[in-house]
């Protein structure tokens, strides 16, 4: 601070009143510089231990609660809780005690099964007392065998005619007759549905990249390089175009529509560096019983793409708190959801910061876990209604009679805590984050088809990402579109009860058939009962 000695009183009395001042002055600004510091300081290492877990700790988000009572263990009302889980049919009762039942599963009925019989030679049939013994019953037990996958080759034989009365003349058609080959998905190749539909869900299902796939075959004694099976691909692909594109407009014919994006780099983009990234967009909507899980490659991350994709949609949308979706909400007939499961993970992050370092005798229970105790809560109610199989009107009704009052405490809890917590933390972070995400988060109490979380979607993006572990990136945007087909097809077949490789087969075989919308649609996974596809019979 400038002073200026000629303005200085000549007055002794004045002169350290004046220099008092500047005094009490000085140790407020050095107070507020140490608390700055301090707040600072914390936050720092509430960062280092965050990086710390996030690079040794354990990725489960799962929350146990900071301090387990212990003497539940030997209270009188455990008993009401035994007696609750053993009516599940893998418990056993024995006397007035339920534990579970140990032991493997038994092996799926419908495997085809052998029969291999082991018997005592006649010596061992005869008794120390010199009578035949008598067989009275059987032990059987069960194990699972592995026959490795075969290769076969298709030998179509086709006879050919020709007339040896006339020999054939040319105004009257040709002189020989040959029957015609079967329709193909790629014309003039020789891959079958079954060796095409292998490849894309071994790539897009398994995250088995195409180079491996190669080394497999050549184990089998087959030369299949992967520039082949790359080809085959996009070929495949390019062929579903139509279900795709019916797909896309049955996804908008749901109540919801969930929004997740990843990075993806792909090779030979045209006016950009191979390094660049793009991304992969997955929307998961249509009916909520047979769901649509739709997989788009975008250059960009922009909200654009969310809002081209969605075109005259009107209805909710639910996706993180990425700033791009903001547009959204100035979209007509638009109602934007927020995620609870975001809002969680930043208490659970608090909550992992802060469990090593803080003392049980003095805080046994920090702001982090008093968070996560109000949204744990919410996912009970949700659980109950999953529990109890409930429909849309009755979860809306349970949703609006345990879940709103719990929230407006929630709420409550939040706006009382807010002002006590420095605003950088990372405690702050998630009580800022949660409050002005508020109004979004709240909104799937208006509706029972709505969820609390966008994980479905998130869900959906995970095939997506670890194969992208294994094969790093598209080598072509083709091939970036192919990958979006495949993964749209694959994950929209399990999300209805279809085995991936079964559907593949299917429409690969009848896609060359079709040959009017009706008969694209009826090869939709929401249109196909699952015992039509399945495969009773390798051959």
């Amino acid at each position: 601070m400038d002073i200026d000695l000629e303005s200085l009183p000549d007055d002794a009395k004045l002169s350290k009143d004046t220099v008092l001042s500047l005094i009490i002055e000085i140790q407020e600004k050095h107070h507020q510089i140490e608390v700055k510091s301090q707040e600072k300081i914390h936050y720092l290492e509430e960062q280092l231990r965050l990086l710390r877990g996030e690079l040794f700790g354990r990725r489960s988000e799962k929350h146990h609660g900071p301090h387990p009572d212990q003497k539940l263990l030997f209270a009188d009302k455990d008993n009401d809780l035994l007696e609750q889980v053993s009516s599940r049919d893998d418990r056993i009762q024995i006397g007035a005690h339920s534990r579970k039942k140990r032991g493997r599963k038994p092996l799926p009925e419908d495997l085809p099964r052998i029969e291999i019989i082991h018997d005592l030679s006649d010596d061992q049939k005869q008794c120390a007392c010199g009578a035949e013994l008598t067989r009275f019953g059987q032990e059987v037990s069960e194990k699972l065998d592995y026959i490795p996958a075969r290769l076969r080759v298709e030998r179509h034989i086709r006879y050919k005619y020709a007339c040896k009365n006339c020999e054939g003349v040319e105004d009257q058609g040709p002189s020989v007759k040959i029957a015609p080959l079967p329709v193909q998905l790629i014309p003039k190749s020789h891959a079958t549905a079954g060796l095409l539909a292998h490849i894309g869900v071994s790539k897009f299902g398994d995250g088995l990249p195409l180079y491996r796939q190669q080394k497999m075959f050549e184990r089998l004694g087959i030369e299949l390089s992967r520039a082949t099976m790359s080809k085959w691909m996009v070929q495949a692909a390019r062929c579903c175009s139509g279900l795709i594109d019916l797909l896309r407009s049955e996804i908008r014919s749901g109540p919801l529509i969930g929004i997740d994006e990843s990075p993806l780099q792909v090779l030979k983009e045209a006016g950009r560096k191979n390094t660049s990234t793009s991304y992969m967009w997955v929307f998961r909507g249509g009916s909520p019983e047979r769901p649509v899980l739709l997989y788009e490659y975008q250059r960009t991350r922009s909200g654009k793409t969310a809002l081209a994709f969605l075109h005259d949609y009107k209805g909710y949308i639910q996706t993180d708190d990425f700033s791009g979706y903001d547009h959204l909400d100035q979209k007509p007939g638009i109602v934007h959801l927020g995620c609870w499961a975001h809002a969680r993970r930043k208490f659970v992050k608090v909550a992992a910061v802060r469990k090593k370092h803080r003392s049980k005798r003095v805080n046994p229970k920090s702001l982090a876990d008093q968070a996560l105790d109000y949204i744990g809560k919410l996912y009970q109610i949700e659980k109950q209604a999953r529990r109890q199989e409930l429909d849309a009107d009755p979860i809306h009704r349970l949703r609006q009679k345990e879940a709103k009052p719990l929230l407006d405490q929630f709420k409550y809890w939040l706006e009382a805590t807010q002002p006590l917590t420095p605003p950088k933390g990372l405690l702050g972070q998630a009580i800022s984050y949660t409050l002005a995400n508020w109004e979004k988060l709240i909104i799937y109490l208006q509706d029972g088809r709505l969820r609390p979380d966008n994980n479905l979607v998130e869900n959906a993006i995970r095939p997506f990402v670890v194969g992208r572990k294994a094969w790093l990136f598209a080598g072509s945007p083709d091939g970036a579109r192919a990958s979006a087909t495949f993964f749209t097809l694959i994950e929209t077949a399990k999300a209805n009860g279809l085995e991936p490789y079964a559907y593949l087969r299917y429409i690969f075989k009848n896609l060359p058939l079709a040959t009017s919308e009706q008969d694209l649609k009826a090869l939709l996974p929401q249109h196909i009962d699952p015992a039509a596809v399945a495969i009773n019979d390798p051959s």
